[in-house]
Formats: C-alpha cells, structure tokens, sequence
C-alpha cells in the first residue's frame, strides 16, 4: 500500500488527489517554510485545482513518478496550493511567473528562495524538462547562490509595483467622453459572427457582458444590444453549454464555443444567472430563462451541499478521459433514441465521423434556434420541442449511468455568495420564491457557521469545518449577496449585516497610502508582498465590488462616507479604466452608477409586493429597490403610509409619490 504524504489531513479536495504522490508534499505553513530555512533548501511551490486538466496530466506524468519524486525530494521543500483556497499565494506567484515569461496558468510551479521570493516558474512542464530545470536550479543554489538572489531581488521589486494605486484627489467632472472612446476602440475586437471576442479560446466572461448590457440601456447604443444579444445566443448554442443537464463549462478552446474545456465551476454559472437573468429582463428571450432555469436546475441536482451551500467545482475528466461524460458517438445516440435520433442528429450536428477532432466522438452544438429547425423541418413547434425534450431526457438518463467527473466538493465563501446573488437577482426577476430560499438557506448558513465572534469571515467549508481567514472578495461579494437578498427581501437585516462586514474591511483590510484595499487581511500571515486586486478576470475584482458596495449601500443607509470612499476608488482606478476598459467591467458599471446616477425606487404600503413583482417586466439599470411595510431605512422616512405608493428619488431629491407602474415608467422617461 502506498505511503502518504502530509496532504492526507488538507481540507482540500485537489491537495488530497496528491495524497499518495512519492512527491514529499506538504501544504503551504509556517512548519514548510522554517524546514526550508532550516535546511538551506530551495522551495517548489506547485499551484493548481481540482478541476484543473493539465494539473492531472502532470501529475500523472512527474508526481506519480519515483524518479522525479527522488530530485523534488533531495532537494527541494515542496509545498502545494490549491489556488482556490488560497489565491493570495497564487496571486503573488503568477504574477512572477508572468514577469519571468509573459504568459502564465495552471498547473502554476514556481521554484523560490528558502525566504518564499521566486526565481523561475512556468506553467506545465513534461517529466525531463522538469527534472533537468530541478537539476540545474539545484546546482545553482549550491555553487551560485548570489545570482540567484540577485535576480530573486529585482524581480521582487517587480512584484511589489505591479498594480499599486496611489492617492489621489476627487475628480470634478467624469470623463464621460474618454471613456465612450475607449470603448469604441474594444468594440472593434468584437466577433460578429460567433459573438464574444474575436479570438480563442473564448470564456464567458459575465463580468464584460453585464457591464455592455448596461452601458447599451443606458446609452441607447444599438451596436452593444447586437454584441449582447448576440453572445448570449451563440454560448447557450454552444458546446460550452451543456445542453442535457444545464450549466456551462469553463471556456471554449475554439472562436465557435463548439469545443470546452469541460470543467464546470461555480463561479462562471453563478455569473451567468446573473447576467441571463438580467437579460431576460431586457429582452425578454425565453432561451434566457430557459438557460437560467436549467443553469439552477443542475446547481440543485448535482451542486447542493447537505448544508445548503454550493460545491466548487466537476473535473474535465471522468475514466482519465478529458470530456468523456459529456460526449457522444452517433451510433450510441441511435439506439437511445431509435427513430427520433436523425432529428436530434440534425439539431445538434452530430455526425458518424464526430463534430470534434476525435473519430466518432460528438459535442451536443446547435447552430438555429428551435423555431427555425421546426420550420425547416416541416415540424409544428410543440411537436419538434416534446420530441426534443424526451430525447434529452433519455440521452440524460443513459449519461447518469456513466462515470461522473471528480467533484471538488469544497465550498468556497466568494463563489457561494456569487451564487446567493444569482439566485436571488433570479427569484425577483422571474417571481420564483424558490429561488430566494436556497439562497437564503446559503446566507443563513455562511453568517451562522462561516463567521467568527469579532465578525471575520472563513473562506472555505469541508469535512464539517470551516477553516482559513477569508479574503477581500469573500467580504465584498457576501455584501454584494446581501445588497441583492435585500432587493428582494426587503429585509432590513440584511443591509445590517452588510454593514457590520463593512467595518470589518475597514479594519481589517485598509491601505493607508492609497485609495485601495488589501485582498489579505491585516491579521493574515505575512506573504512575499501585500497586493491590491484591482481587474476583473473570470472572478470580479475584489476592489471593484467593494467599491460598488459601499455606493450603493450608502444610499441605502444615507452614509456620505461610503459613497464618497467610493468615489475616491474609482478616481484611482479611472486611467486605467479610460486605457485599459477590458479588463476593468466592473469599474466601470461604478462609472455608470455614479455618472449617470442611480434611480432609487421605494415601493411602500400593503401591495408593495405586487407592485415590485410587477415591476420586474421592465428593465431599469442603475436602480435601486427599497420599501416595504416599515420606516427602517433614511429614504423611507415619513413615506409609509396605509395607501400603497411608489417613489422615484435621484441624489436626496424624491418625485411626488405614485400608485401604478406605468405611473413610474413616466417618471423614469422624464
């Protein structure tokens, strides 16, 4: 039997995979870090995730091996890190290995002085690569240590200036202009055809989309409705997305979102609740609502925790095979289906040769909306959608009789409240109080078990524990959670313990020189460097969502000193975003809010509930919804009353109050 190494005990699932490695792993401690000094060694940090394919192709290749193991062994402390639950470390060392080799991804390996500072790091590599880069960076330790911390030193300093905003002083005027002309300019690198940007591989990237579904209503720009309107149909037609059980994987290898990498991570379907859903609302395609009821329909089937809370993340590979869960050979389809099969063929291009570069292997794809195949077809509508249907349903039941992908059961606070927020934006848009409770069973959970006395936060939930000081995006988007569970709640306890965590970052996560948080808490640990996240990726910017909480969670509260902390953020950030709009979208949204400025829209009285239910049927950015029964907030006072009213207020000023929505649609157009 095989022997394990310290993983065995880790909370998480990708650090136990490499458990039984005859690498001598350990996890990222101060025990690790001392035995390094101790024995003059350097360190190999190996970060990646469990849903991660080349992370298990070199694994398989080098960790699994004796021979490699014996070098990384005798010479090496060798630390892994599940990127997930610690991306402060992650943070710190892809950023080294992009400055050593302007690229970077997982699986992430960086070799490091005994005193953690970088010296070589690169993404995958094959077994005798691997060994001799070991070998010659060994030697070098030993016979020219000077070299080594001399580079170790400058790209230190590398580390430490990158993404640092500094003071700054309030802007005066918004610079509306600039910042239209900087999106013109990403506009031209968009895909007409295929939707999303002209390149591959192609992510989804929710973050840029919400901020073009906005800018479009808000603009009036008909060019970003066709960007919108046009990726949202081409992803849900996708390979990417999973036409039998719902849920999207994590990118497209290829400009047609025909060929995933077929990971599925909670954090990309939370986002695109979202943003489905708040297209829905715009535009009123039911492919939205379908994808954001099949989206929610396979979180519950396949997701849910016993607890109520979301799991991390389903492999790409199931029996070794990158996607072999998810795809087909024509032959196996016929004999589900029988004589539907040529139908369903048809639809989703599947052929005898295969659609993907393997022989006979099958990506569900379609590439027409079902009213147009049903037309082509000669098929009435509901005929061609109950054939489709059963057939999906058969494909799916045969499918759940395969071997699932590993699921990386973890549950991680930021991409559970990036979930609660997609639940709860879906429950008020499409009136479904199902929705609302699992994510307030979520809430519930996090604030009860995931919290500590002082109100700091964990960041992960496994094996019945809760375990490692939460990060700055954890506190952002739990409060960006609660902001949402409030508009549809009206629940003036969650605006209080948004509150309450907001003064937690305030004391936990403050930079005194600039207008900027810390992503790691002041209590944490010390790493190599402190750093700011201030883009959005996959994940939003922790920086952008805190500061779009406290603007809008000083309206709420009539608090100056969020909105005006806010403010200062976004001055920070504003050359960047006019240079760079990209990879700022959530900035952005932030410079909408406040340039154009939000609509604050109080729904008080006995039927405040229909009303705002009512109000669902239209879409209005830069809102904000507030009401109910009670005066617990500065914007209700002196408003409730036993007649049910609507009132429109803009920066402290409020219209006279109305009773119906079109009433209010009025107001809004004027």
């Amino acid at each position: 039997m095989k022997e394990a190494n310290k993983l065995i005990n880790a909370s998480s699932p990708y650090l136990q995979q490499h458990a039984y490695n005859p690498v001598q792993w350990q996890e990222w401690s101060e025990e690790a870090l001392t035995q390094a000094k101790a024995e003059n060694k350097l360190i190999i940090v190996s970060i990646g995730y469990a849903a991660c394919h080349w992370c298990h192709v070199m694994e398989r290749e080098s960790f699994e091996n004796f021979e490699v193991a014996e070098v990384m062994n005798k010479h090496f402390v060798c630390i892994k890190v599940d990127r997930e639950e610690r991306p402060d470390i992650d943070q710190i060392y892809m950023l080294a290995v992009q400055l050593m080799t302007n690229q970077g991804g997982w699986p992430l390996n960086a070799i490091c002085l005994p005193d953690q500072r970088p010296v070589y790091g690169g993404t995958y590599f094959k077994k005798y690569d691997w060994i001799n880069i070991l070998l010659q960076l060994a030697d070098a330790w030993k016979t020219e240590p000077d070299k080594l911390i001399s580079y170790a030193s400058r790209l230190k300093a590398g580390i430490d200036q990158s993404e640092n905003i500094v003071e700054v002083n309030p802007v005066k005027e918004w610079p509306i202009d600039s910042f239209t002309q900087a999106l013109n300019s990403w506009k031209r690198q968009f895909d007409s055809l295929q939707g999303g940007w002209n390149r591959a591989p192609k992510f989804p990237m929710p973050n840029q989309w919400t901020f073009w579904l906005r800018y479009a209503h808000l603009m009036g720009d008909e060019t970003a409705h066709f960007m919108v309107q046009q990726t949202l149909e081409k992803m849900a037609y996708g390979g990417i997305y999973d036409h039998l059980r719902g849920g999207f994987c994590r990118y497209s290898v290829d400009e047609y979102w025909h060929v995933p990498h077929f990971e599925k991570m909670l954090y990309d379907n939370a986002q695109l609740i979202s943003l489905y859903s708040e297209a829905y609302q715009a535009y009123k395609n039911p492919l939205y609502k379908q994808v954001v009821e099949q989206i929610i329909n396979w979180l519950q089937n396949e997701m849910l925790s016993p607890e109520g809370l979301f799991y991390a993340a389903l492999d790409a590979d199931s029996e070794g095979v990158e996607g072999k869960f998810y795809t087909w050979d024509l032959t196996e389809v016929q004999q589900v289906l029988g004589a539907e099969a040529d139908l369903i063929a048809r639809f989703y291009n599947l052929t005898e040769h295969g659609n993907w570069d393997e022989e006979n292997i099958n990506i569900l794809q379609q590439s027409q909306s079902d009213e147009s195949f049903a037309e082509n077809n000669g098929i009435d509508l509901a005929v061609w959608l109950n054939i489709k249907n059963e057939a999906l349903e058969k494909l799916l039941k045969v499918r759940n009789k395969r071997v699932r992908p590993g699921l990386d059961y973890k549950c991680l606070l930021s991409w559970n409240a990036l979930t609660i927020k997609g639940l709860a934006e879906a429950a008020l848009i499409f009136s479904e109080p199902k929705y609302y409770k699992l994510a307030q069973k979520a809430m519930d959970f996090i604030w009860t078990h995931m919290r500590t006395i002082d109100n700091q936060l964990y960041r992960n939930y496994a094996h019945e524990k809760a375990q490692i000081p939460a990060f700055l995006d954890d506190y952002a988007l739990l409060i960006e959670a609660q902001l949402s569970l409030y508009a549809y709640s009206f629940d003036r306890n969650f605006l209080e313990q948004a509150e309450v965590l907001v003064k937690t970052v305030q004391a936990q996560f403050i930079a005194s020189d600039s207008p900027m948080l810390y992503y790691t808490p002041q209590s944490n640990a010390a790493l190599i460097a402190r750093k700011q996240e201030i883009m959005d990726n996959v994940i939003p910017s922790s920086n952008a969502i805190m500061a779009r909480n406290l603007w809008r969670l000083g309206t709420y509260l009539d608090k100056e000193s969020y909105q005006a902390k806010a403010e200062l953020m976004l001055t920070g950030i504003l050359p960047h975003l006019i240079k760079y709009p990209s990879v700022y979208p959530n900035w952005g949204i932030l410079f909408l809010e406040i340039e154009k400025g939000l609509k604050e829209i109080a729904l008080v009285g006995p039927q405040y509930e229909t009303l705002l239910n009512e109000l669902q049927q239209y879409y209005i950015p830069n809102s904000l919804f507030l009401g109910g029964l009670n005066e617990n907030l500065p914007l209700l006072e002196g408003k409730i009353s036993s007649q049910t009213q609507i009132y429109l207020c803009t920066q402290k000023t409020c219209q006279l109050p109305v009773q119906r929505i079109p009433e209010l649609l009025k107001l809004l157009k004027n």
